[in-house]
């Protein structure tokens, strides 16, 4: 799909130089590209790139942390802003303390996602769009162009901390410097351009052999795109291993789900590159990355201050596994205050200009039952399956005890799963190991449990 002509293109990508419209064009029209089901665009103007430069300064002086027990110094009035502009927040006498305030989650935003927009806020560049999760409850998220080119300073210092550039060859990059990956039965894909950039190249992709002419063209595609940056979750970049390119990008990310460490391993001596792992989320954008040589997630942003609540909404005490919860960000759409994000870890405060989220897990602990009645948390399960290529799994625990193991790849070492599992519940759990496809399963739960 293609809009001819400049002015066009323009609507599109107002900074549009002639050489990012022909490198636009050879995306959108190379004889081997997918079929592209949706328009890219980035509607960053000049002084919206001064702006993201802006942050990205910012970004790089400002401290990743705070002293622990404390407040970053901007909090009190960004919460005493949203108390008095944001109607989802709004309260004429707020708490003193901050950790008395209310808290949100995904449920208020899915429920009114216009009531987070602040009063006075311009609705200039608006853009609403849809993303769903394993809560069930679908999320319309409000935005603007500026917010999503914020993406790139964060991308560029997640790649940062493993010595990675990014837009590496500038104006000089190759057709597409930004790769996006999918492995799903249906999703957007498209071709655009990054302003901030130097109008490099993005396309997102979905390797799904129904959304290309032929499947031989996955690879010669990509081959011919010579990505420096491919991105994309654990199931599609395990997929993306298993085409037959000779691709040697500068880095892989991973985002969207659990990267386990085996799997990890596999890509990185697959295409003989680093493999960045990213925690980001729709509603906060990439929030911290893993530390190099392990140890937890640094911290990305320097005005997203880091929470870990209990159940009842308490702070945690240091090194206490809670709630993941979120107060700042950049989308002027969308300012959280404490939002609870329901991924669960315990913060590294230790180093006060870069605190660290440890042993992060999405969605609140499960605890299952061994055969011998013991119980078993979630992250044992987890850490027993790390030395495996998993690229996605689930595990469900019937009532009578039963576990239902399904596994997202189409070679999986079954001996090796059940060791691993058995060896956490017990030599005679009851064990069914079946596999799953992750191209039409959508987004799942990945430990659950019936209730008694």
């Amino acid at each position: 799909m293609t809009i001819r002509g400049p002015d066009g293109y323009a609507a599109r990508f107002p900074l549009l130089s002639a050489a990012g419209q022909a490198r636009l064009r050879w995306l959108e029209e190379h004889a081997q590209a997918p079929r592209f089901n949706h328009l890219g665009v980035d509607r960053l103007n000049a002084a919206g790139v001064a702006r993201v430069a802006a942050f990205e300064r910012d970004l790089l002086a400002g401290p990743r942390g705070w002293a622990a027990g404390g407040l970053p110094p901007w909090v009190a009035a960004f919460a005493a802003f949203c108390c008095r502009e944001v109607p989802a927040y709004r309260d004429p006498n707020p708490p003193e303390r901050f950790s008395d305030l209310p808290t949100s989650d995904r449920a208020d935003l899915s429920r009114a996602p216009w009531a987070f927009v602040p009063d006075a806020q311009p609705l200039d560049g608006l853009i609403v769009f849809q993303t769903s999760g394993t809560t069930g409850h679908p999320l319309n998220i409000l935005t603007h162009p500026e917010a999503l080119s914020h993406y790139w300073p964060l991308l560029r210092a997640a790649l940062a901390a493993y010595g990675v550039p990014l837009n590496a060859a500038g104006a000089a990059s190759p057709p597409a410097s930004v790769v996006v990956v999918c492995f799903q039965a249906t999703t957007y894909t498209y071709a655009a351009l990054a302003a901030y950039l130097n109008q490099a190249g993005l396309a997102k992709v979905n390797l799904h052999p129904n959304d290309w002419r032929d499947p031989a063209d996955r690879s010669a595609f990509l081959e011919a795109c010579r990505p420096e940056i491919i991105t994309g979750d654990p199931v599609s970049l395990a997929e993306l291993a298993r085409l037959p390119v000779s691709l040697r990008p500068l880095a892989l990310v991973s985002t969207s789900m659990a990267l386990l460490p085996g799997l990890r391993q596999e890509l990185e001596a697959r295409f003989g590159c680093p493999v960045v792992d990213v925690y980001s989320l729709n509603e906060a954008g990439p929030v911290a990355v893993t530390a190099p040589g392990g140890g937890g997630h640094w911290l990305l942003q320097s005005r997203l201050y880091v929470e870990v609540l209990d159940e009842d909404g308490a702070p945690c005490p240091p090194g206490a596994r809670g709630e993941v919860t979120l107060t700042g960000g950049f989308n002027p759409f969308l300012p959280l205050l404490r939002y609870r994000t329901g991924d669960w870890a315990s913060l590294d405060a230790s180093d006060p200009r870069q605190l660290r989220l440890v042993g992060l897990e999405g969605r609140a602990p499960v605890i299952f039952l061994a055969a011998d009645g013991r119980p078993v948390n979630n992250i044992d399960v987890t850490a027993a399956l790390k030395p495996l290529a998993l690229a996605q799994y689930r595990l469900h625990q019937s009532r009578n005890g039963q576990l239902q193991f399904g596994v997202a790849a189409p070679d999986y070492d079954e001996a090796a799963i059940r060791a691993a599992l058995l060896g956490v519940f017990g030599p005679h759990a009851a064990l069914v190991i079946e596999p799953f496809d992750p191209a039409t399963s959508g987004k799942l739960t990945q430990y659950s449990r019936d209730s008694d």
